[in-house]
C-alpha cells in the first residue's frame, strides 16, 4: 500500500486548481441509466471512485468512455443488459446504491448489493428504500442484496408520483428519489429534501435531459414525471470539499494561496469559521484567495449540519487546524457517529483533544510534531496530511488509498505551492 511522506514547516504560496466534484459526479453518472442516449460529463475528476462506478455501470450495460486528459466522460446505456449490481463492485463504495432508483424508473426492476465504503457510521440505506417503496416499489432484502421491482399492476410497471417526507435530511436518498421521480407517472413532491449544491447540479443536468423539476436547492422539490429523457452534455461543479480542504492548507501553514475556480457560495460556512479563526478568504477573478493573518489562530466552535451549515466532510480538516489555535475550540459532529477516528492519530502528533459524546474539545498547542499515522477514512486522511504540513519533522501517512478516493493529484497540487511531500509506493 502507498504512503505519503510530508516534511512540515513550509508556508504555502501559489495556486491550486479545484477539481470537479466527486460527490456531484457520482449521481450524475448514475443518471445515464435514465436514458438510452449519451450523457456527456465534463470537468470529471480522475479518482478511484469514478473508476469504481464506471465499472459498475459497465456491468449493467453502459458503454463508458473516459478521456482522463480532457476530464470527460461519455456514458450510454442503450439497454440495461443486467439488473444486478454485484457485491464485488458495490462493496467498494456506498454511492453505488444510487443505481437503484434509476433502474426502477427505467425498467421497473433492479437488484443491488447492500453497499460498503468508509467506516464513518451506519449511513443506512433505509431512507432510500422507504422512499422507493412509497413510490410503488416492492422490496425484498435477502442474502445481502436489495431485490426491487415495480409490479405490473402498479401503473403498468412504472413508479408513481407521491408526496414523500424524509424523516431526516439525506443527500443520497434525495438524489435517488429525485432521479427515480423523473420517469415516474405523476407528480412527486420531496419534503425535507437535502439542499446541497450537488443536488442542484444533478437537477440542472436532469432538466437539461428533459426532466421537469422545481425547487432544487430548497427543502421541497417537485418533479413532474415524463415519458423519456434524452442525452445531454453537463459540466460538473467544483468540488467544495476539496476546495475547503485546500483552503485550510495555507491557514495551517501560513502563506497565501489562490484556489482556482473556487466559489465562495459553495463554502460560505467554512469561510465564516476561517474568518473567525484569523484567516482571510476573499473572492478574486481566479477564484478564492486564502491567507492567514498575523499571529496565532483563534479558537472557534463549529457544529456540523446539513447544507448550508458546516459540512461534516470538512470537520476533520478544521480539527487539524484548531490543534494549533491559541485556546480551546469545540467541534460537535451531528451527522455521523464514528467521525472522530482521526483524533488518536492527531494525538500521536502532539494534539490535545478530548471527546465527550459527539463533541471534541481541542486545546491548541504551540506546534505539532511529525509521526507515523494511519488514515481511517477519506476525510481523516486529508486532515492528517494537513497536520503534517504544519508539523515539525516528517509525517508518514499510511492507507492513503482512502485519500485517492476523493483527492486528485494531491501531492502535485501541494508541491506546486512549496510543500515537501512525496508518495512512497509499496507494501506496508
Amino acid at each position: 500500500m502507498d504512503k505519503i511522506a510530508v516534511t512540515g514547516g513550509r508556508a504555502l504560496h501559489g495556486s491550486i486548481p479545484v477539481s470537479g466534484s466527486k460527490n456531484a459526479c457520482l449521481p450524475l453518472m448514475t443518471a445515464a441509466l435514465l436514458t438510452d442516449q449519451t450523457l456527456t460529463l465534463t470537468n470529471v475528476p480522475n479518482l478511484a471512485d469514478i473508476g469504481t462506478l464506471s465499472s459498475l455501470l459497465g456491468s449493467l450495460g453502459a458503454s463508458v468512455t473516459h478521456d482522463r486528459d480532457a476530464n470527460r466522460l461519455d456514458l450510454r446505456v442503450a439497454r440495461l443488459s443486467s439488473p444486478l449490481a454485484h457485491y464485488d463492485i458495490v462493496r467498494k463504495m456506498r454511492a453505488s446504491i444510487l443505481v437503484l432508483g434509476p433502474m426502477l424508473a427505467r425498467d421497473g426492476a433492479g437488484t443491488v448489493s447492500l453497499p460498503g465504503g468508509c467506516a464513518i457510521g451506519a449511513r443506512p440505506v433505509d431512507l432510500h428504500l422507504r422512499g422507493l417503496e412509497a413510490m410503488g416499489a416492492t422490496l425484498d432484502l435477502r442474502d445481502g442484496y436489495v431485490h426491487a421491482s415495480v409490479p405490473r399492476s402498479v401503473n403498468g410497471g412504472r413508479l408513481r408520483g407521491v408526496s414523500y417526507r424524509f424523516p431526516v435530511v439525506s443527500v443520497g436518498a434525495t438524489e435517488n428519489l429525485l432521479m427515480a421521480a423523473t420517469l415516474a407517472r405523476g407528480t412527486t413532491r420531496l419534503v425535507n429534501a437535502a439542499r446541497e449544491p450537488e443536488i442542484v447540479d444533478l437537477a440542472e443536468c436532469l432538466s437539461s435531459m428533459g426532466a421537469q423539476i422545481e425547487g432544487a436547492g430548497t427543502s421541497t422539490i417537485e418533479i413532474e414525471g415524463v415519458d423519456a429523457l434524452s442525452g445531454t452534455e453537463h459540466r460538473v461543479i467544483a468540488d467544495r470539499i476539496e476546495m475547503g480542504s485546500f483552503m485550510i492548507a495555507p491557514a495551517i501553514t501560513g502563506g497565501d494561496v489562490i484556489l482556482e475556480g473556487g466559489r465562495l457560495d459553495l463554502v460560505s460556512s467554512l469561510a465564516e469559521a476561517l474568518d473567525a479563526a484569523g484567516v482571510s478568504v476573499e473572492e478574486v477573478p481566479q477564484g478564492l484567495r486564502v491567507r492567514r493573518r498575523n499571529g496565532r489562530l483563534n479558537p472557534v466552535s463549529i457544529v456540523t449540519e446539513p447544507f448550508p451549515g458546516y459540512a461534516t466532510d470538512l470537520q476533520a480538516q478544521m480539527m487539524a487546524l484548531m490543534t494549533l489555535a491559541e485556546g480551546t475550540s469545540s467541534i460537535t459532529e451531528q451527522i455521523f457517529e464514528n467521525r472522530f477516528m482521526h483524533v488518536p492519530e492527531l494525538g500521536r502528533m502532539g494534539a490535545k483533544i478530548e471527546i465527550t459524546g459527539n463533541t471534541a474539545q481541542v486545546t491548541g498547542v504551540e506546534s505539532l510534531r511529525g509521526a507515523p499515522v494511519m488514515a481511517t477514512d477519506l476525510r481523516a486522511s486529508i486532515s492528517l496530511l494537513l497536520a503534517g504540513l504544519a508539523a515539525q519533522g516528517e509525517t508518514v501517512v499510511s492507507r492513503v488509498y482512502h485519500l485517492d478516493r476523493g483527492y486528485e493529484r494531491v501531492e502535485e497540487k501541494l508541491r506546486a505551492c512549496g510543500a515537501s511531500i512525496e508518495r512512497i509506493s509499496g507494501d506496508d
